[in-house]
């Protein structure tokens, strides 16, 4: 599933093409996708001058100039591709297509469909149901290590599992949970009651340094994620311990022939990487 880094990238991609611009055509090729789309959705959409184009975790919030929110989830599989000019036949997944007035198509393709498009009020927006639990922003300066300590103080619950809760870090993933945990040099079965003041600030940076690093090389492709042009971010080459399993991680200085390198175990039914000798 795309993570924060994924979504950022998708949402930077399309600043420049949607900001500023009027949906002159917007076509839905089916009443639903993971949940029926809103009553009227292009009635209410198409002709609309976008304001801008924000995010929220995991979730994409086009601002219109009627005061609406056009939230958008990727779901599983779900991909947002732009094409300037004449675009490309439609594909079979190509579900919701919408057209600017400066010549832009932008298409929302879900193989799987469990991304989804719903419509809310700007000011109705922090009472969403998908919205209204969710931590800060890790980017933002809401985030940090009181805001953690204070989050993980009392949980029993590995700090791995608690900080994949989005009421804790909203937008975290599994892959960018255990590349945090590596930087901060935390174990990821250390229970997360221990995880405060320095440990708490080592994490919160952690959580943000890997979070910018992600953004900046375009999201992790593994599957299906794919920038607003079609390119594959790489991250991926770039994990200190994710998928890495026997490999010595960045800056080791363990025996690997005698300790196994990085190590994998299944927690919380996600696979969870790590180095026993740098992470406690």
């Amino acid at each position: 599933m795309p993570e924060l880094p994924e979504v950022e990238t998708v949402r930077r991609g399309l600043l420049p093409v949607l900001e500023g611009h009027r949906l002159v055509r917007v076509t839905a090729r089916r009443p639903d996708l993971r949940f029926p789309l809103p009553e009227n959705f292009v009635q209410r959409v198409e002709g609309r001058r976008v304001e801008t184009v924000d995010r929220r975790a995991k979730f994409l919030l086009v601002r219109l100039e009627d005061g609406q929110v056009l939230i958008g989830h990727l779901g599983m599989s779900g991909r947002i591709t732009v094409f300037s000019g004449s675009p490309p036949p439609l594909a079979k997944h190509d579900h919701i297509v919408f057209e600017t007035d400066a010549g832009a198509t932008v298409r929302f393709n879900d193989t799987r469909r469990f991304g989804f498009f719903d419509l809310c009020a700007d000011e109705e927006l922090d009472r969403h149901p998908m919205l209204s639990g969710l931590g800060p922003e890790p980017l933002g300066d809401g985030f940090n290590g009181a805001w953690l300590s204070d989050c993980l103080s009392g949980r029993r619950a590995p700090v791995k599992t608690a900080i994949l809760d989005q009421r804790v870090v909203a937008g975290m993933g599994n892959i960018y949970a255990s590349e945090s945990l590596f930087r901060a040099r935390l174990s990821p079965r250390r229970g997360a009651y221990t995880v405060a003041g320095q440990r708490a600030a080592r994490l919160a940076d952690a959580i943000r340094a890997v979070f910018e690093d992600a953004i900046a090389a375009g999201g992790t492709s593994l599957r299906d994620h794919r920038q607003v042009n079609g390119e594959l971010g790489y991250f991926q080459h770039s994990f200190a311990v994710y998928g890495r399993v026997g490999e010595p991680c960045p800056g080791c200085s363990c025996d690997v022939a005698a300790t196994g390198g990085i190590r994998s175990f299944v927690q919380s039914g996600r696979s969870t990487f790590y180095c026993a000798k740098q992470q406690r």
